[in-house]
């Protein structure tokens, strides 16, 4: 095991005095019960594709684990219950998630749960007697995309306690079972929630109102991490950022369309098509008074493929065919790079942009790149409020070359954020 941490115990004090002090201001969990459940979590980004077998043979495989742990013959295939309630039409993409289950070999059914077109009030089936008894005969649970409050707003009661239908997926969970989700569903995965996000620039100038841009989610994961999805494709890193700050949460994960994350006693496997962002903010500063938004040293990390995390010990595993490779270590001897052209990007919450940036940084002499986040159309008619991304190497910074493999895997890229000016954009 490849270790890329060397203060766990100063990290666990640092979380324990921001939980501490960001109690307040953090949405309220529906079960305030201490819970080491013993079933998985199944967080896609979202857009998983049918052809992706590595994620659905996955999710199916946990639910039979479980299915055999009580007593379901092995030849029988898995009950999954499909949660649809995030969805507009819930009947249509409820069945689609369904059938997509049952080609990889499920005994799926479409739970009717829903807050908008659905014909049976969601108030009612979250205590319904026959729909509680489908969940309860589970093996797993998936929520599908859709938009996540939706979830929150049927499953938990106004006072943030768990509805029946709720309490009965914690159960699954606790005994074993799987609970999976893509997109939206997988928001609700943390305790902290997206909820409704305006563009990301507006995100860093104004900041977020707890219940409004963000809002409590289901907290599945430990409680002192954040989740968002559609990561990398959709340049999510500046509102992950400014929601962990705020709710001065140490640990978020960023989760890339048709991938996900397999999160077993707090051990978090990355399997899919692409990886994930592990961002680290127990370290991370912040100026008050500085306009806009602005954060110092915060450490991103890339998972790939086969790569693991441990949510509590904070060791980063790459997969065995990079840990055959030698280590890249921009602080050895060895480390000679051929390429010295700058690394700059005008578009760093761009489609894939900043983990480009962070590939880069790998095998160039240079130690940080610059990204920028502006309005571009408002530049054109001049000088607009503009975002610099500052990512630099630094003493703990590692890597390790995809050998076999589609890509690298990245520890411990740091990362300044400030507000500066774009002095506008001028061409013939």
């Amino acid at each position: 095991m490849v270790s890329t941490r060397f203060t766990p115990l100063l990290w666990l004090v640092l979380g324990l005095v921001c939980s501490r002090a960001a109690a307040q201001d953090r949405p309220p969990r529906g079960d305030a019960r201490v819970r080491e459940p013993r079933g998985a979590l199944l967080i896609a980004g979202g857009g998983v594709r049918n052809d992706n077998e590595e994620v659905w043979k996955r999710l199916i495989q946990l639910a039979s684990t479980y299915a055999q742990q009580q007593g379901e013959p092995a030849n029988q295939p898995p009950r999954i219950a499909v949660f649809p309630t995030a969805a507009w039409d819930p009947k249509s993409i409820g069945e689609r998630a369904a059938a997509s289950l049952r080609l990889h070999g499920a005994d799926a059914f479409v739970v009717p749960i829903a807050l908008l077109n659905s014909p049976i009030d969601p108030m009612v089936a979250v205590r319904d007697p026959g729909i509680l008894r489908q969940i309860q005969n589970a093996h797993g649970v998936y929520f599908t995309g859709g938009q996540q409050a939706r979830i929150v707003q049927v499953l938990m009661t106004a006072d943030q306690q768990q509805t029946p239908a709720l309490k009965a997926i914690w159960d699954l969970y606790d005994a074993g079972g799987v609970v999976a989700g893509s997109s939206a569903g997988a928001a609700v995965m943390s305790q902290v929630m997206c909820r409704e996000m305006g563009r990301q620039l507006n995100v860093l100038e104004q900041g977020i109102t707890a219940g409004k841009e963000t809002s409590h989610g289901l907290g599945f994961l430990p409680s002192d991490w954040f989740v968002d999805q559609h990561f990398l494709i959709r340049g999510r890193l500046a509102r992950a950022l400014v929601v962990s700050r705020h709710h001065q949460l140490p640990h978020g994960l960023g989760i890339d369309e048709n991938t996900a994350l397999v999160v077993r006693q707090n051990e978090t496997e990355v399997i899919g098509y692409k990886g994930a962002i592990w961002f680290d903010l127990s370290q991370a500063s912040s100026q008050a008074d500085e306009p806009g938004f602005n954060i110092r040293n915060v450490r991103l990390s890339y998972l790939d493929r086969g790569d693991r995390l441990h949510m509590r010990t904070l060791e980063l595993t790459p997969a065995p065919e990079k840990r055959a490779e030698p280590v890249i270590d921009p602080n050895s001897p060895q480390f000679d790079p051929t390429n010295d052209e700058p690394i700059f990007s005008t578009e760093i919450l761009g489609n894939t942009t900043f983990l480009d940036l962070m590939r880069r940084l790998m095998n160039n002499r240079n130690d940080h790149a610059i990204g920028l986040a502006f309005d571009a159309q408002a530049a054109r008619k001049g000088p607009v409020p503009a975002y610099e991304f500052r990512l630099y190497r630094d003493r703990d910074t590692r890597a390790w070359p995809p050998g076999v493999l589609e890509d690298y895997t990245i520890s411990n890229v740091h990362l300044d954020v400030r507000r500066v000016e774009f002095a506008g954009i001028s061409y013939r």
